[in-house]
C-alpha cells in the first residue's frame, strides 16, 4: 500500500497540538536548519499556532498517517474576530514569553529582529485588506515527505467544505512557497497580492516573493 493511501484527514484534537506545532517549526523559513534563523521554538511556535489551536481549534484539521500527525491546515472563519483577540491575548502573552525566556539575548534571534526591522522600514510587510471580500484565513504545513501525494488538496477541500458549512464566502493566507503557487493555482486560488520580502536574504542569498491568494465561494 502507498503510504498516502493510509493518510487520513480529520478534525484536530488537543493530543495533536504538539506535534502542530513541532511541524510549524519544522517547515519554517524555507525549511532552513532548526536554529539558523531563530532559535527558540516554543515561541515560534506559539506566534505560528497558538490562536489556532487555543482559541479556535474547530476550524482546525490534521492528517494522519500511522498516529502521527504529518500535515495540517489550521484557519479562521473571521479575519477581524481573530485580530482582537490577538492584540489582547496573543501578542502580551508573546511579548511576556520572549521576555522571560530572554529569547533577544540570544545572538541568533538578535540578528533576525534586524533584519525584520529593515524590511519593516522598507514598507515590505505592507498587505492590503482583504478581510471584507474574503473574510476566512487558513495556513497549510504538510511534513517533507508526505507532499505531493494528495494530502494538500484533500485538506484544502476539507477547509474549503467547513467553510461552506459555516457560510462563510471567502477565505485568503499568503505565502512564500514558489512550488505551491501552481498547486493553489491549481485549486482555484486567485493572487491578490504580491510583494518582496528580504528579512531572509542574509540566509538564503535571495529576496523571496510573497503572495497573498484567494478564494470565494
Amino acid at each position: 500500500m502507498d503510504r498516502f493511501d493510509s493518510v487520513s484527514i480529520r478534525k484536530f484534537l488537543p493530543c495533536d497540538r504538539e506535534d502542530l506545532r513541532r511541524i510549524s517549526c519544522e517547515t519554517a523559513f524555507h525549511e532552513l536548519e532548526q536554529g539558523v534563523v531563530f532559535s527558540d521554538n516554543e515561541v515560534l511556535a506559539d506566534a505560528f499556532t497558538l490562536y489556532y489551536t487555543d482559541y479556535e481549534p474547530e476550524s482546525c484539521f490534521v492528517a494522519i498517517a500511522g498516529n502521527r500527525v504529518v500535515g495540517y491546515i489550521i484557519g479562521t472563519k473571521d479575519v477581524s474576530a481573530m485580530e482582537r483577540i490577538s492584540s489582547k491575548k496573543i501578542f502580551p502573552c508573546l511579548i511576556w514569553r520572549t521576555l522571560r525566556r530572554r529569547v533577544f539575548f540570544n545572538i541568533v534571534n538578535l540578528r533576525f529582529l534586524f533584519y525584520c526591522l529593515k524590511s519593516a522600514c522598507k514598507g515590505e510587510f505592507f498587505v492590503p485588506d482583504f478581510s471584507k471580500k474574503f473574510p476566512a484565513m487558513l495556513h497549510i504545513n504538510i511534513k517533507s515527505g508526505y507532499r505531493a501525494g494528495g494530502i494538500g488538496e484533500r485538506l484544502i477541500k476539507t477547509f474549503e467544505a467547513y467553510l461552506k458549512d459555516q457560510r462563510v464566502g471567502g477565505v485568503h493566507f499568503g505565502t512564500f512557497s514558489e512550488s505551491g503557487k501552481n498547486f493553489f493555482i491549481k485549486n482555484g486560488f486567485t493572487i491578490l497580492f504580491q510583494g518582496k520580502r528580504g528579512y531572509l536574504k542574509p540566509y538564503l542569498g535571495k529576496e523571496i516573493n510573497f503572495y497573498v491568494f484567494g478564494k470565494q465561494f
